[in-house]
């Protein structure tokens, strides 16, 4: 059933001569004595004490600490002994600010210790919620088999996680829900595959590839220099209609979300749906950096074809904040939607508590945020990722309650009316930087489809000041001028006067 060993996998894992092992001596239990000699036939046929190995090691330069089971050694099952060791090394990587990868691969809780054994997976848990409430990274890779308390617990807490190709993964392990109910559990279900379809799993990774994901995701979390080009600010003289910009954000070729994260980003690790068993491709999420400076990127794809942005999409961009919360990165989003979904599937999903969440979560995060209005920025599925202590906007960025055709509709039912109250409204992000609500323009010369890459990076560089202006700004000062940003709206003082 096992896929790759705990040695083979140590063997394409880390450096070369870097191992350091963190484990203790094991104290056996006492009683059973049919228990004791499975222990010794385990340690025989394996060379191991424990069903778990921990330590620190180097991945690619990183140092990290690694939790790593073997199945072998009863099935990898987590009993006291085995729990101690994970919950220690847990806590000593967080006393020494290293990053945890866990490696798991276990049928869960060891039966022959019963409740004592069960319990351990709160040990576990425990731990690695106050590594995580340091702001350190802890990655997970699934390996086969993934199942019962393991999987309930630190299995599935990753920032990222990952899974071995074809593993069963899964909660209830199929020889007990045979047993319990006499048939098969239904096949294609509990494989790393099929959760990676739900948004389980970030990515299926063969165990030869799995170092250079590590590396990628601990480099793009090192700050790395910085780059000083000039981005250019808005030519304030320029005063196109307000129908030019809603116009020129509907073009099917104007560059979204992926184009920018692929001229102007240093480098990006895609991550893949809520963590929730949803997923929805309207909504980018990536950690990645701009200007040599790390952030969780959530953004608005307006290339998808599966329609409006409905909850699942949401959810999973409350992900992202909650990344950028737990790993004390910015978090950058970037708005470029014609509007949420307006369905009865979206209606008993919960949209407008989705929305409403989002907004909450933008306004409280701890984290710096920057919001970016690259293209249409329609109604609540544009306001949910709105609020943020820096709001940039491309040219022909916009935004408004409801596209101008509706605005049209409700005040002159009239569809045609749109450029007349596209005016009206003060959609354009001109209109929006002297009010206050934007901090910044990314010009267009003359329209961001006649120059996407140009473009981009001209985008990419004014998130990194941003990034580089807001890292300088004390925390306490930077939420606190958060939350004055909209009280002064709508009263004639410009925002930006506390921006400054």
């Amino acid at each position: 059933m096992s896929g790759i060993s705990a040695s083979a996998l140590l063997d394409v894992l880390i450096d070369p001569g870097s191992w350091e092992s963190w484990d203790a001596p094991v104290i056996d239990p006492a009683g059973d004595g049919r228990y004791l000699e499975e222990l010794c036939r385990a340690r025989a046929r394996t060379g191991s004490d424990e069903a778990v190995l921990t330590g620190a090691a180097d991945i690619r330069g990183h140092r990290v600490a690694v939790l790593l089971c073997d199945f072998g050694f009863l099935g990898g099952s987590i009993g006291v002994a085995a729990g101690d060791r994970l919950a220690a090394a847990v806590r000593r990587a967080t006393s020494e600010r290293l990053p945890v990868l866990a490696l798991p691969t276990s049928g869960g809780t060891r039966m022959q210790e019963g409740t004592s054994a069960f319990l351990q997976m709160v040990k576990i848990t425990a731990a690695v919620v106050d590594h995580k409430a340091a702001h350190l990274p802890y990655l997970v890779y699934l390996r086969d088999p993934t199942t019962g308390g393991v999987f309930a617990s630190w299995g599935s807490l990753g920032h990222v996680t990952f899974a071995e190709p074809g593993a069963l993964v899964g909660f209830l392990g199929p020889r007990v829900y045979e047993a319990l109910y006499g048939a098969p559990f239904p096949p294609g279900v509990q494989t790393s595959e099929n959760l990676q379809d739900h948004g389980i799993v970030d990515a299926v990774l063969e165990p030869a590839d799995l170092a250079d994901a590590v590396d990628r995701i601990l480099g793009i979390l090192t700050p790395a220099p910085q780059t000083k080009d000039g981005a250019g600010a808005v030519d304030e003289g320029l005063d196109l209609p307000a129908w030019h910009s809603v116009v020129a954000s509907r073009r099917a070729d104007r560059p979204g979300v992926q184009q920018l994260l692929r001229h102007a980003a240093g480098d990006a690790v895609m991550l893949n749906g809520t963590g929730h068993g949803e997923r929805d491709a309207g909504i980018v999420l990536a950690i990645t950096r701009f200007g040599g400076l790390p952030c969780i990127l959530v953004g608005q794809d307006r290339a998808c074809r599966t329609g409006p942005l409905g909850p699942a999409a949401l959810r999973q961009a409350r992900r992202g904040m909650r990344l950028a919360a737990d790993l004390a990165v910015p978090l950058v989003t970037v708005i470029d939607t014609a509007g949420a979904a307006l369905s009865r599937e979206a209606e008993e999903g919960a949209l407008a508590g989705e929305i409403a969440r989002c907004i909450a979560d933008m306004v409280a995060l701890d984290a710096p945020t920057v919001s970016v209005l690259l293209g249409q920025g329609t109604g609540g599925g544009a306001l949910a990722l709105l609020p943020a202590d820096r709001m940039l906007a491309a040219q022909h960025g916009w935004l408004s309650p409801l596209p101008p055709e509706g605005a049209g509709a409700i005040l002159y039912h009239d569809t045609g009316k749109a450029p007349e109250m596209a005016a009206a409204q003060r959609i354009r992000s001109t209109d929006l930087y002297r009010a206050g609500v934007v901090d910044h323009v990314i010009p267009e010369l003359p329209d961001a489809v006649a120059e996407p890459v140009t473009f981009c990076h001209r985008v990419g560089t004014v998130l990194g000041q941003t990034l580089a202006e807001l890292a300088e700004r004390g925390d306490a000062d930077r939420r606190a001028e958060r939350a004055r940003r909209f009280d002064r709206l709508g009263d004639g003082s410009p925002l930006l006067a506390q921006a400054g």
